[in-house]
């Protein structure tokens, strides 16, 4: 893709833009400042699979009424350290967000707290909620269910979703640890950045309808799991956290994103925040963190790397960059979000790969 195929936007103006597509759609205008702000925050930090590319995405879903634009949120705490957060099919990061909080609030009464959220829609990008942990100076793992769009080892149809697994950690005098990934190869979103871009895709991120490794961002029927087995026990894993032990639909049983937008998906996410007052001393913990990066730093590099470096550090080096720059934006996004059109018809009916 050449620089002619983007437009680089200031953050603030990507935030004011997304916000007013998706209160065009529907949502309230608190509901949409959260998930523009979400969106241009994963944009900034290059993380395009699941910024502007899913702008439309939403707004279509809000605006058929698969997205719940008035939900009444319900939150009980059922042990000292346990909440459950039921989303009523609102915004997945409306409820994602509101879930973290409660689970800092326990995590500050206890040591240690775990929020399960119950019927939300998609949440984007896990690190979005384990920054607010850390900027409490608590450690916070996070997990999510998504489309059965996974290839389980030695099989050849999909069965579970990408399933991401997030884990944040504060330290002294610097960004937190901001571990993010999704239990396959890549995310969906990425595929869904390359069909935007035009692009071809790594022939070992997904396979066609016949089982076969794919380039083409078009034919993939199938994602792969990270490491093979490694990656499928993972993903088996957060979809029972987040699936079978909150009493929602599991693996197969999981909606797909664009089966039809006119209803909720009922999807589950768990937040666990670990509050490290109770277990060692801050300042020190904090310390040690600080220590381990300086000396992850110091290393020697292998051939091709110019360093070593904490895992999420690319990603502050591009906010960086584009705090500068502007963030870019593929020209397509960016007239869709100039536009007085709310949405194409693009979504709804499709299969698990936004296809019909």
């Amino acid at each position: 893709m050449s620089n002619s195929d983007l437009v680089y936007v200031k953050k603030e103006e990507l935030t004011e833009l997304i916000k007013n597509k998706l209160m065009k759609a529907g949502l309230s205008k608190d509901d949409a400042i959260i998930v523009a702000q979400h969106l241009a925050y994963a944009d900034s930090k290059g993380t395009h699979s699941h910024g502007a590319v899913r702008v439309e995405y939403y707004a279509e879903r809000i605006a058929k009424g698969g997205s719940n634009t008035r939900p009444n949120f319900s939150y009980r705490k059922v042990a000292p350290s346990i909440g459950i957060y039921d989303g009523d099919n609102g915004v997945g990061m409306v409820v994602a967000l509101n879930g973290m909080h409660e689970a800092i609030k326990l995590a500050k009464e206890t040591g240690i707290g775990i929020v399960g959220m119950r019927r939300l829609g998609h949440c984007g990008t896990l690190s979005y909620f384990l920054k607010e942990a850390t900027k409490q100076n608590m450690i916070a793992l996070s997990m999510c269910q998504s489309d059965p769009m996974v290839v389980p080892y030695g099989g050849r149809d999909p069965y579970f979703g990408t399933n991401p697994i997030g884990f944040g950690a504060p330290r002294k005098n610097g960004s937190p640890i901001i571990i993010d990934m999704a239990t396959t190869v890549q995310a969906w979103g990425k595929v869904l950045d390359a069909r935007a871009k035009n692009v071809k895709i790594p022939n070992t991120w997904a396979v066609d309808e016949k089982g076969e490794p794919t380039s083409d961002p078009f034919a993939v029927k199938g994602l792969l799991p990270i490491a093979g087995p490694k990656g499928y026990g993972l993903m088996m894993m957060v979809d029972i956290l987040c699936g079978s032990l909150l009493g929602l639909p599991f693996g197969k049983h999981v909606t797909s994103m664009y089966d039809d937008l006119s209803k909720g998906r009922d999807l589950g996410q768990i937040h666990i925040v670990i509050n490290p007052d109770y277990f060692t001393d801050m300042n020190t913990f904090k310390e040690n963190i600080s220590k381990m990066v300086d000396e992850l730093h110091s290393m020697k590099p292998a051939p091709g790397f110019e360093q070593v470096k904490y895992p999420g550090e690319n990603s502050d080096e591009v906010i960086k960059k584009y705090n500068e720059t502007g963030i870019p934006i593929v020209k397509d996004i960016y007239d869709y979000l100039i536009s007085d059109d709310i949405h194409y018809n693009r979504y709804n009916h499709g299969d698990a790969f936004a296809s019909k």
